[in-house]
């Protein structure tokens, strides 16, 4: 499993990157375990009101997030590839350049843990 996470504007936007044989979540439009990468992130815009209030190149502004919708890859790269795209393309609906956004992948299989449960007693 990893973590690709996009930074830009002073804040950040994580998503999974699921492989075949990682513990997937169930909810419902949970990936479909026969593909062999499964990306899950939220999706963002900005709103006139409601929403998150969130500080973006030291403006606030209002976020709604959308419901995160599972897309499935047979390789690796392709998966990575649109995670990218996808969270340049989120920052890019809030008015932040995709230029600017910098991309950093994480592998979330610490000593065989999921992500929330490094360090739990």
């Amino acid at each position: 499993m990893l973590l690709i996470r996009g930074r830009a504007g002073g804040t950040a936007l994580t998503g999974t990157l699921y492989e075949r044989g990682d513990r997937v979540p169930s909810f419902k439009g949970a990936p479909d375990e026969d593909a062999a990468y499964v990306w899950v992130c939220d999706e963002f815009y900005a709103v006139d009101s409601g929403g998150a209030v969130q500080t973006v190149d030291g403006e606030e502004m209002n976020i709604a997030f959308e419901s995160p919708m599972p897309r499935g890859f047979d390789t690796r790269e392709a998966a990575v590839a649109a995670a990218e795209d996808h969270l340049r393309t989120q920052f890019a609906r809030i008015g932040v350049s995709s230029a600017d956004v910098e991309i950093e992948t994480e592998d979330a299989d610490v000593q065989g843990e999921t992500p929330g449960e490094a360090g739990a007693e």
